[in-house]
């Protein structure tokens, strides 16, 4: 964790609230902050080298930002049609062992929000995006020699994960959640019976594009009505503000398919490769994961962790998450 993490004589914790993660030695008092000046930081202070990539910053293809907070989240994806009776989303206080033995394991999904600053713009443009996963490797021997030879087979990690571009400016929060819920082991895809989360499984399988999903998205006046009643809810800690507010955070989801991590970013290509993981490591390796993410930019304090747990009734802290310009 920060600059600090790597000093094991002093364990921190994280103050999870609007302003982000707070880095305390373990003797210090809690610290929090005002949550309405730190809305305004969050809205009105962002760098100005945020993304570039955006298909349409009008407000009819962008939405109010979600809240990280796993209260609200968990009402926003029972709406959608998730069964939270076994399943549901709590924080996690540090990357520290002591605060993930607090989490009911084996977590199905981990969802970051991480700033947007220059630091860490300039890692995504570095990070590799997997474009295939299969690798098939021929070895043919003769009486003199031994060939192999190894054919890659394009979009295979497309077959595995589900996965969807951001085209909605602020959208990052839904589309998290949705590389969390898509991407759950068919025993735990509680979908609820006509409910707009099984339709929207149905039509967007695996074997469409993510370009493909991101247009029934956003042409899907249902799900926009349903961040929309989200982002109003009186679950939200802050003021959801105005729609040309400048956001400069942004929600990435973290799963483990078929024994291997994976983060997906709607603003990128496709998924990231982390490396191996199992369900029962998977939520430590994931943090393994958010601590690169935070030594990237050691200054910055803006980090929340939400895990998709086994339900254990936990209520958390919140923060505002958006990026204004989607993919």
């Amino acid at each position: 964790m920060h600059t600090a993490a790597n000093n094991s004589q002093r364990p921190f914790i994280f103050a999870v609230l609007l302003f982000g993660i707070i880095a305390l030695p373990s003797n210090a008092a809690p610290l929090y902050f005002d949550q309405t000046k730190t809305a305004q930081y969050h809205t009105k202070m962002s760098p100005t080298s945020g993304n570039s990539n955006s298909n349409n910053n009008s407000n009819s293809n962008k939405w109010f930002p979600l809240e990280s907070n796993p209260q609200l989240m968990n009402q926003y994806i029972s709406t959608l049609g998730f069964d939270t009776s076994l399943y549901e989303f709590c924080d996690v206080f540090s990357t520290e062992e002591w605060a993930l033995d607090m989490i009911n394991q084996p977590v199905a999904a981990v969802i970051m929000l991480y700033p947007l600053t220059e630091k860490q713009e300039r890692y995504r443009q570095e990070d590799d995006v997997v474009v295939a996963a299969t690798t098939t490797t021929t070895t043919t021997t003769t009486t003199t020699t031994t060939t192999t030879t190894t054919t890659t087979t394009e979009d295979s990690v497309l077959d595995d994960v589900w996965f969807i571009r951001q085209r909605i400016g602020n959208a990052c929060g839904t589309i998290g959640l949705l590389h969390c819920l898509m991407n759950l082991p068919e025993p735990h895809h509680t979908f609820q019976p006509n409910s707009w989360l099984q339709s929207f499984h149905r039509e967007c399988s695996k074997s469409l594009s993510p370009i493909e999903k991101a247009e029934r998205l956003e042409s899907d006046d249902k799900v926009a009505k349903l961040h929309d009643q989200a982002t109003s809810s009186e679950d939200n800690q802050t003021n959801r503000g105005n729609m040309d507010d400048t956001v400069d955070t942004h929600f990435i989801a973290l799963i483990c398919n078929n024994n291997q991590l994976y983060e997906l970013d709607g603003r990128k290509d496709g998924p990231v490769l982390h490396g191996p993981t199992t369900p029962e490591t998977f939520l430590q390796d994931a943090c393994q994961v958010v601590k690169k993410f935070m030594a990237r930019d050691p200054d910055e304090m803006r980090f929340t962790i939400l895990a998709l747990a086994p339900k254990k009734g936990r209520k958390g802290k919140a923060e505002v998450g958006g990026d204004d310009n989607g993919t």
